[in-house]
């Protein structure tokens, strides 16, 4: 079966390649209690491309079966590639996976895995199915837990032209109250991506809302502005 043989080629890969000092500093340097195998980037892209052409999938069932189960290994490599192979497999990015990933995020809670399903899956949906998503991230933007409403705001990075900025604004507004640093921090960092596209726009806002903005949001925010 398709879903057991991708998961033990991913899991006797990355035991091929384990380097246990590695895991060590890596755990350190997330401050998390799972596990690695010591892995580093190349050789985990390098996987997910083995395993993207030696496994194909032909339906959205096999595809949302088949990144479950991948995410609910015990790994931290392993859960970055579940995302990874999430993000190649662009013909499944479809509102029907939305769920899958709303649960990565709620069980991730963590930037490692945060920011990637937000600008390369969740934003990838808010590009192609405008009205559906912004309905589902009206709720998300409002939702307990930060890293649902983290998500929402870092869904709109790297659209460029193509960015609701009434939506986008209206985010940061809501959340700009926040003390939690990593709201802060995308708040600062969704205005900093936009304003390579409306730099005027990016600045006026803060200017308008500077006593409402964090300083690291504000900071963050005009980095790209201040650089020019």
């Amino acid at each position: 079966m398709i879903t057991s043989d991708i998961t033990e080629f991913i899991s006797h890969k990355l035991s091929e390649n384990a380097n246990p000092q590695d895991a060590v500093h890596m755990q350190a340097y997330m401050k998390t209690e799972m596990p690695f195998y010591g892995v580093k980037s190349p050789i985990i892209n390098a996987i997910v491309s083995d395993a993207k052409k030696l496994f194909p999938i032909k339906t959205q069932n096999e595809y949302n079966d088949i990144i479950t189960k991948i995410w609910s290994l015990s790994h931290r490599e392993e859960k970055h590639i579940s995302i990874k192979l999430a993000t190649k497999w662009k013909q499944f990015i479809t509102l029907d996976a939305l769920p899958l990933y709303e649960k990565m995020i709620r069980e991730g809670q963590w930037w490692d895995f945060i920011d990637p399903i937000s600008q390369n899956l969740v934003g990838k949906l808010l590009e192609n199915h405008r009205t559906e998503m912004n309905s589902i991230l009206d709720k998300w933007i409002e939702d307990d837990n930060f890293w649902i409403r983290r998500s929402a705001i870092l869904s709109h990075n790297r659209h460029k032209q193509n960015t609701d900025q009434e939506k986008l604004l209206d985010y940061c507004l809501q959340c700009a109250h926040e003390k939690e640093f990593f709201i802060r921090k995308a708040i600062g960092w969704a205005l900093r991506e936009y304003s390579k596209t409306e730099p005027e726009v990016v600045s006026n806002f803060i200017e308008e809302h500077s006593e409402l903005l964090s300083n690291l949001s504000k900071r963050e925010g005009m980095k790209h502005i201040n650089r020019v």
